[in-house]
């Protein structure tokens, strides 16, 4: 079992930026992935972005646009997105997943953290 806990949520205005961190601890393997996820009021949750421990292969939704990277510190067990250029409709709360590499499902999940962009 994976724990994540996030940080770095919080309050900016429309064209800002914000970097969320994930620590994560436990039963890491090398060939697990991490992803960011958000849930916006009323929406269902979407995939954000995704990155390998081991090689830092990265995946983007679409809406990202280059906006958004998501990066990692192996030795810290530390994976960020990092977040420019902010919309109102990004407004949502950004959850840190993991999951094995050979499994398709993301099994562990944070808590989340609040991300406002005002407008």
């Amino acid at each position: 079992q994976v724990q994540l806990v996030e940080s770095g949520g919080g309050l900016v205005q429309t064209g800002g930026s914000l970097r969320l961190s994930c620590a994560a601890s436990g039963r890491i393997f090398s060939s697990d992935v991490m992803g960011w996820f958000r849930q916006a009021p009323g929406k269902e949750r979407e995939f954000v972005a995704a990155i390998t421990w081991n090689y830092g292969i990265t995946n983007y939704a679409g809406f990202v646009k280059g906006r958004f990277t998501i990066s990692r510190d192996n030795a810290k067990n530390t994976v960020y997105l990092q977040m420019n250029r902010l919309k109102p409709e990004d407004t949502a709360v950004y959850y840190c997943a993991a999951r094995p590499g050979s499994q398709r499902d993301f099994a562990s999940w944070g808590q989340g953290t609040q991300v406002t962009v005002s407008s």
